[in-house]
């Protein structure tokens, strides 16, 4: 049997103005409540911060949860996906409110032994492992799944200078794909535009059927997540290299 939940908050701060809320809150809430047995405790704390989360609720009272649910077994992994799918549903907005308490909760670091090392203590998602798809880049990224349900979503990683090809999402109708920055420093560029840098928090909404590229800038790791936009009859085609010369002109 798992250890029982006890709190006093509610007549530790409200016993006396408000006996009545302070008894629902001690001894209904988490007395029953968080003590049925139909379902597990780390489960009820997954539940309980996707419901403060969808209530925008960002105060104290979420990172008590968020605490809670890391001393019940929610990993690091786990939290940075389940905010991820979350954010699906409610909002970005919330999405960035909660993982900035996250990132106080869960704030273990690595060993720095290696620049990866050192870079993946930088950002909230896992580096993850070297690219299956490589061989469409200059130099050496990696790719780690945030979802894989619903909505897909990837971290890919490129160290400096790395980028990848000219590249086009094909789609019939719709399609697409959507990155957003979330460590270092990089740029994307469409064909026969002026490159974009992308910064943490920057935003890139690709239509289908644009040539681009993306990738780090010449000294900084970076990272962005990749959305492929749902569409009918998608696909990727990979072009050539960024050329060094392009690729040189940037800052």
């Amino acid at each position: 049997m798992s250890e029982k939940i006890v709190q006093t908050a509610g007549r530790d701060q409200l016993g006396d103005f408000a006996p009545m809320f302070a008894h629902l809150n001690d001894d209904v809430l988490f007395g029953e409540v968080w003590n049925g047995q139909s379902i597990d405790v780390k489960t009820k704390c997954i539940i309980t911060v996707v419901s403060l989360m969808a209530s925008g609720i960002t105060d104290s009272s979420l990172s008590y949860h968020l605490q809670n649910a890391k001393a019940h077994g929610v990993t690091k992994e786990e939290i940075a996906a389940i905010i991820t799918h979350a954010t699906m549903y409610v909002g970005w907005p919330k999405g960035w409110a909660v993982f900035r308490l996250a990132k106080e909760v869960w704030n273990e670091a690595a060993p720095e032994q290696t620049d990866k090392d050192r870079y993946q203590n930088t950002i909230f998602f896992p580096v993850g492992e070297p690219n299956p798809y490589g061989k469409f880049f200059v130099g050496q990224s990696y790719l780690a799944p945030v979802s894989t349900e619903q909505v897909s979503v990837f971290n890919v990683t490129f160290e400096p200078a790395c980028r990848n090809n000219w590249h086009i999402h094909h789609a019939k109708s719709g399609g697409g794909q959507m990155l957003i920055c979330v460590g270092g420093r990089g740029y994307y560029q469409e064909w026969g535009k002026e490159a974009v840098e992308m910064t943490p928090g920057k935003v890139i909404n690709i239509p289908a059927e644009v040539k681009h590229w993306h990738g780090a800038a010449p000294d900084s790791w970076f990272s962005h997540l990749a959305l492929e936009i749902a569409g009918e009859d998608t696909s990727t085609e990979w072009c050539e290299p960024v050329s060094d010369e392009d690729y040189g002109k940037l800052k």
